[in-house]
């Protein structure tokens, strides 16, 4: 049975179903009809003279007539077909009800590929083949599907290493521009306003393009970090406010951290990653606003959740700020820096632990971003 198709397996089980539909309504159908056929003869009475309270029964060889008899039975052909269309609808039924969980029992392989693929992720392509040892219409779809993965693989390979070699070949001329730029500077402090004004700008930039190659240089590098440190997120969230005090100060914020969680991970990675969603957090909110990091554990599952009182994200964003270079407010982005990478990166480095991360709420009160992990990643927290 294993090794038959879908198609054999689904005609086969309804064959089966149909037949016995056919036997268990024949035979309940038989049933009925010797039943009420026998009581034809049982029910007909002479209602002549009986001179008595109740008519014996009537038997036509007994009263020897010499004449033609009607005998007229009220009620027993409706009563028949009514109970044959019960039985019909009742039988009908149950065959719906069967056919409908042999039918679920027969697609169970289906439902088990479409779970597989709604896994697909870019940081798991090459864990998430089929396995061709499957019914023979998945046979086809699944090689196809595993070299789809394989093309995609190398697609995503080859743009994270055109990406490094990129960044690493930007690195070091904006290095040279950077340290001319400064020693420029500092042999010319008297240059004209329009001058200061210029080098200004190219410095800026200059540090704008170098953060810029350093943040896809790690994004490039993330495959290559090992994964497995014993993780403390409470006083990880505690370091990392103590690092942003400075920044919180200069725009009036308040800092908290709240809940305490054991995970297993980079310890550099998610330190950059609750840095980076605290930053935005402190960088884009009101003045005299808030900063909360909550950190909790939900059916096993390590959660840190970061809330701001900013302006928030509009709806139609919030899955898209998570894109390289995407701004909701390009304008507003501009006066507070950032090269529009840090979510970006944010996004890989939930994605490289099995995580998944979203704008959990967001209004005209502030923005919730949630990352949540997977169980397996809390194991840490029984050692």
């Amino acid at each position: 049975m294993k090794k038959l198709s879908l198609q054999w397996r689904i005609t086969l089980m309804t064959a089966l179903l149909i037949g016995a539909t056919c036997v268990f309504m024949n035979v309940l159908t038989g049933y009925s009809g010797r039943h009420y056929m026998d009581s034809i003869g049982s029910n007909i009475t002479d209602y002549g003279d009986t001179g008595s309270a109740e008519p014996d029964f009537f038997d036509p060889e007994r009263e020897k007539l010499d004449q033609d008899l009607t005998i007229i039975i009220h009620g027993a052909q409706e009563s028949y077909i009514t109970t044959n269309w019960y039985i019909t609808a009742a039988v009908t039924l149950l065959g719906g009800v069967l056919a409908y969980f042999l039918s679920g029992h027969a697609l169970k392989p289906l439902r088990t590929f479409t779970a597989q693929v709604e896994k697909v992720q870019p940081n798991n392509l090459s864990d998430m083949k089929i396995n061709e040892d499957v019914l023979p219409e998945f046979r086809q779809f699944g090689r196809s599907f595993n070299q789809m993965l394989d093309r995609l693989d190398e697609g995503f390979t080859a743009q994270r290493q055109f990406t490094g070699n990129a960044a690493h070949e930007l690195r070091t001329p904006l290095s040279l521009m950077q340290a001319q730029l400064e020693l420029f500077s500092a042999e010319h402090p008297e240059a004209l306003p329009e001058t200061a004004d210029f080098l200004r700008l190219l410095r800026e930039q200059t540090e704008r393009m170098t953060q810029m190659t350093k943040t896809l240089l790690e994004m490039s590098a993330l495959r290559t970090v090992p994964c497995t440190d014993r993780i403390e997120l409470g006083p990880m969230a505690e370091e990392i406010l103590a690092d942003l005090a400075p920044l919180a100060e200069r725009n009036g914020i308040s800092l908290e951290s709240t809940g305490d969680g054991i995970m297993t991970g980079s310890d550099t990675l998610i330190y950059r990653m609750l840095y980076n969603l605290t930053e935005n957090a402190i960088r884009y909110n009101r003045p005299n606003g808030s900063v909360h990091i909550a950190i909790t554990e939900e059916g096993r599952r390590p959660v840190i959740r970061v809330a701001d009182t900013g302006c928030g994200i509009p709806e139609q964003y919030r899955d898209s700020i998570f894109q390289p270079f995407f701004r909701v407010d390009k304008s507003r982005s501009r006066e507070h820096g950032g090269v529009g990478l840090g979510l970006s990166l944010v996004w890989e480095i939930v994605a490289l632990h099995g995580g998944e991360i979203r704008v959990e709420a967001g209004s005209e009160k502030g923005t919730t971003i949630a990352v949540r992990f997977p169980a397996d990643a809390a194991k840490g927290s029984s050692d």
